[in-house]
């Protein structure tokens, strides 16, 4: 097993996907550990929970699945705001972009859309 970033004790050779795989020089494929998280329990209200098996049944779906596509797409777009203001953040501070005070902000996007609506 490695015992660093990319490396195979006693190889001296990186491994080209390390994540604790066991790889041997001349072996193609590595196996690979897969992780399993525990099952949770997740509580509702009653209005949600009915809201939920009404379109489980509708759909024809499990709860169980509905609630895993629902948080799947929650996680991913949540992955996405953070990678989005992590950007806004840089360009903050590398000065790329110029803070605006609220108000200021606001009045610019009045003024633009009084500017649209008079040219339409």
């Amino acid at each position: 097993m490695g015992y660093g970033p990319g490396i195979v004790k006693g190889s001296g050779q990186e491994c080209p996907l390390h994540t604790g795989a066991k790889w041997k020089p001349g072996i193609l494929t590595l196996a690979m550990r897969r992780s399993r998280l525990a099952n949770m329990e997740v509580h509702f209200r009653p209005e949600t929970e009915s809201r939920l098996q009404e379109l489980a049944s509708k759909s024809g779906r499990t709860p169980g699945d509905l609630i895993e596509d629902a948080m799947a797409g929650y996680l991913l777009e949540l992955s996405q705001v953070r990678e989005m203001l992590d950007g806004r953040y840089d360009d903050l501070k590398s000065g790329r972009v110029k803070p605006m005070d609220g108000e200021e902000g606001f009045a610019k996007l009045r003024q633009k859309s009084k500017t649209r609506r008079a040219g339409s």
